[in-house]
Formats: structure tokens, sequence, C-alpha cells
């Protein structure tokens, strides 16, 4: 049995839509399921999308606000942020063919759209800079990360490099900044049990099975931080800076661990010194081993 097909993404301005498959529920219409499901954004904002054509059915068509709402049915809408803040950074292309791209991000710029960016992130900048909308990060780094982020830029072939992460066949490295642990033997393996906590967007370590693994090396004893590599063989959000901070060397600037810092705008002075520097692997593809790094003296 074929599986159904699933409408390709509407893109405006290198930012694809939204996907909504509209709830069960009492809403006689479009306006009024939208302003229920979202109630953060204003009845009035939702009107003036649907009057710039920005929410469409399946086929990628305008909607009208007075469209009847049936349960089930799938929608398309682009999200906005008023008054979105610039980032500064540019990244760096280190490699393009039609599978792979790799691109070295700059500290404060989102791997992709969330919460308060949509415009400013790497893939609305790759997707316009290649006229591609089928680039999709085959893997995050923390918007306040710099360093390498690899993309899938063919439908095709995109499920064999999104098993090298999976599987755990892909080796990434990171060097990071950080106080000195002159009693702790290295390399040091730290395993523990990851969890969202509070607020949403931090994590923390809790009793239990663990979940996350990372190898810590020490590359040079300097005065005052030293200089770590940091290789994580699992893959969860903040790992490195939980792990970092648990072991008593929180990461240089780490405004979330050990404790949360008031929050306020990005310093481009004092980003956090924690920079993805390596990835290698075999190539699902053809079978050679590839790796991509960058230099890491000129960034810390």
């Amino acid at each position: 049995m074929s599986r159904p097909r699933v409408p390709a993404r509407p893109m405006r301005d290198g930012v694809a839509a939204s996907r909504l498959q509209l709830p069960p529920g009492p809403w006689a219409t479009l306006h009024e399921a939208l302003c229920a499901r979202f109630p953060r954004v204003g009845a009035e904002t939702w009107r003036t999308r649907f009057e710039r054509g920005l929410v469409l059915d399946a086929q990628g068509r305008p909607l009208e606000a007075s469209a009847p709402c049936r349960t089930g049915d799938e929608i398309f809408y682009f999200r906005e942020v008023a008054d979105e803040a610039p980032v500064a950074g540019v990244e760096t292309v280190l490699h393009a063919d039609q599978h792979l791209v790799v691109v070295d991000k700059p500290h404060f710029l989102p791997v992709a759209p969330t919460g308060a960016w949509v415009r400013e992130t790497l893939l609305t900048r790759l997707v316009r800079r290649f006229d591609n909308p089928d680039l999709v990060p085959l893997h995050r780094i923390d918007r306040e990360t710099a360093g390498l982020v690899m993309f899938s830029a063919s439908k095709e072939s995109r499920g064999r490099y999104q098993a090298l992460f999976r599987e755990r066949r892909i080796r990434k490295v990171y060097v990071a900044l950080a106080p000195p642990l002159p009693e702790m033997t290295f390399p040091h393996r730290h395993r523990s049990r990851m969890e969202r906590g509070d607020p949403f967007f931090r994590m923390r370590e809790v009793a239990g099975e663990p979940n996350t693994e990372s190898l810590v090396e020490v590359l040079e004893r300097r005065q005052g931080d030293w200089l770590y590599q940091l290789q994580p063989v699992t893959g969860r959000k903040h790992q490195l800076r939980v792990h970092m901070a648990a072991l008593g060397a929180p990461i240089r600037n780490d405004r979330f661990y050990p404790v949360l810092r008031e929050e306020g705008p990005d310093d481009e002075a004092r980003p956090l010194q924690l920079f993805a520097t390596g990835l290698s692997f075999e190539d699902p593809l053809t079978g050679e081993r590839r790796s991509f790094s960058v230099d890491w003296p000129r960034r810390v």
C-alpha cells in the first residue's frame, strides 16, 4: 500500500509555512479555530494574516477567515514575529553538493525557526542562498553555540544521512573554555540522566538510568580557564553545557547553567565559549571517510 502524499510546505522569503491539522472543537470558522489554538496571537493579527494570504489550504491556496472549520483538514500558515532582532554574525559555507551542505554557524543565530526567531535563522539564510526549499538540518546546535552544522540538500538521500546521527555513526567534536578540574582524571566519561527542567528551556540532571553520555578531555591547562575537548556520545538538548556545569566547570559565559541569569539582550562581546569544531563519518552513499573541521584557535 502506498503512503499518502504529504504536501510540500509553501515557502515565503526562505521560510517554510507551519502545518496544522485542525482539531475537533466548537468553532464554526477557521479564524475562530486559530484564535482558540493560539491564544497568544490576537484575533486581529490572525485576521490580517488571512487578508495577506498567509493562511493556506493543503494545496497552498489562500483561505478566507470565514472559511468553515472542518476537523482533520490540513492547513498551512506563516508565523511572524514582530520586531525580530537581526543577528549580526555571518555563516561560512564549508561544503555544498547535491546531498549535503556544511556550514560554520556564528554565535546567537538559531539553526531553524523557533520561538522569537523566524527570518533570522541559519536555515532561512541557506534556503535563500541556495534557492533550495528542500534543505533540512540533520542535527542542531544551540543558538548560543558556534560551529559546524550539517544540512541535507536532497529528499532522496536524507534518510541515509539522518541514520548517521540516529545510530551514532558520526563523530562530533567540540571545544570549550571552562574552569580547571585539577582533581579529575582525564579523559573523563560523564553519564547521567537528563530531563526538562524549570523553566521549560533548561535541562537538568536527575536520578535514574543514564540517557546521556559525554567524553571530556583537556587540550590545554591554561592560566585561568582550561581548554577542553568535548565529544557528545548522545545528543540531548544542552547536554555538554549541563554536563560541564555538573562537573563543577560551567562553560564560560553560559547564561543558563548552573544558574539562570537575568534575561537580557545578547552580548556579542561575551558569547558562550562552546564551539562545534569537527564532524567525521563514513559517507552512507559512497563509503568514503569524510571529515569537516574549523580552526578553534581563532575563536578562543
